[in-house]
């Protein structure tokens, strides 16, 4: 309220004719400007605020249609909007999941082909006829006359083998009843 008090006076003063102040530079009128209103907020009584006690209690707000039906269609679309985010999180963080999970069933594969080659490996070595030969030597073993040797396959034999089955007996079962 000061404020606008000065700036009244400093119009009246302007449009007075006073040579003077129109000859003061910018800043030495807003220093004096400045100096007055110092020395106006300082004045000679100080400035006192009173707290009045205002008892609201008794007093009822009447219901606004209109504002309630704006709180509810907000918070209607800001629950969609949460609902919609979480899916979205929901699924991103499943693919992630997912991704994590196929790159550990490709080490788990790599690291099963890798096994499954050196088992091969080890089984060439084994099955391997020089060794074989040299190990049944060591055991005393010789090698087999011709016609000795019956394969599964019927390769390699003169004569054919039949197979026989043989149907086993339950003990005690009778036949008679």
């Amino acid at each position: 309220m000061a404020t606008m008090v000065m700036a009244g006076q400093q119009i009246r003063e302007t449009q007075g004719g006073t040579g003077a102040r129109r000859s003061l530079s910018v800043a030495e009128r807003n220093r004096t400007l400045f100096e007055q209103q110092r020395a106006r907020r300082r004045g000679p009584t100080p400035e006192m605020f009173f707290s009045k006690h205002i008892d609201n209690s008794r007093l009822v707000k009447e219901d606004d249609p209109e504002r309630r039906r704006d709180v509810r269609r907000f918070t209607i679309t800001m629950t969609l909007f949460f609902l919609l985010m979480m899916v979205y999180v929901w699924q991103h963080f499943s693919a992630i999941e997912v991704g994590y999970r196929v790159e550990a069933q490709k080490t788990q594969v790599e690291m099963l082909q890798e096994q499954n080659r050196q088992l091969e490996l080890t089984e060439a070595q084994l099955s391997d006829p020089q060794r074989i030969d040299r190990i049944a030597k060591q055991l005393g073993m010789e090698s087999p006359q011709p016609g000795q040797v019956v394969r599964a396959d019927g390769m390699g034999g003169s004569s054919a083998v039949m197979a026989q089955a043989h149907v086993p007996v339950l003990a005690g079962a009778r036949t008679g009843n």
